[in-house]
């Protein structure tokens, strides 16, 4: 059964009607974390990082659970726009499921990080750690090889200790 056509550019896809013939891959719709808390998860993505909230609601929909093949009771979800981009992030809280806590490590294959543009590396530094929120060192690091020389950038860690990078880009 083929897809029907939805209005996806309300969060994040500009699908090109030409280049859907074959299965192609053309766009990028979002990424999803997973939450202990999505209260406390929005506190940090939208009210700290200033990301803009589309789309939030529980959902018990059957599709969920087909789709994920698990047997969650509630998702407690919400999209949110990356400032200056159609790029979005998807924050999923599941209840009703054993929940297991990973590492995060960055060598450990399956975990992963986002990593977010900012004006003032430095800046973003004081303000989250004044906040309590947990960097991985002790302020920006300068980068001093490969595409990004000259660019400072820092991993704090969210709420549930999901890594986030932020980059301030050598401006040219």
């Amino acid at each position: 059964m083929k897809p029907r056509k939805s209005n996806l550019t309300q969060i994040g896809a500009n699908p090109d009607e030409k280049s859907h013939a074959g299965g192609l891959i053309v766009g990028f719709f979002h990424s999803g974390i997973s939450v202990t808390d999505l209260d406390r998860s929005l506190g940090f993505y939208r009210d700290e990082l200033k990301l803009e909230v589309l789309v939030q609601r529980d959902a018990t929909d059957e599709y969920l659970r087909r789709m994920h093949e698990l047997p969650f009771t509630l998702v407690r979800m919400a999209f949110l726009r990356i400032p200056n981009s159609t790029t979005v992030i998807e924050l999923l809280e599941y209840r009703g499921v054993e929940l297991n806590r990973p590492m995060y490590v960055p060598m450990d294959p399956a975990t992963g990080h986002i990593c977010l543009l900012v004006d003032d590396v430095h800046a973003l530094f004081d303000r989250l750690r004044a906040r309590g929120y947990r960097a991985r060192s002790a302020g920006p690091i300068e980068i001093t090889a490969g595409p990004n020389q000259g660019s400072w950038a820092v991993y704090f860690e969210d709420p549930d200790g999901y890594p986030v990078e932020f980059i301030e880009r050598l401006r040219q």
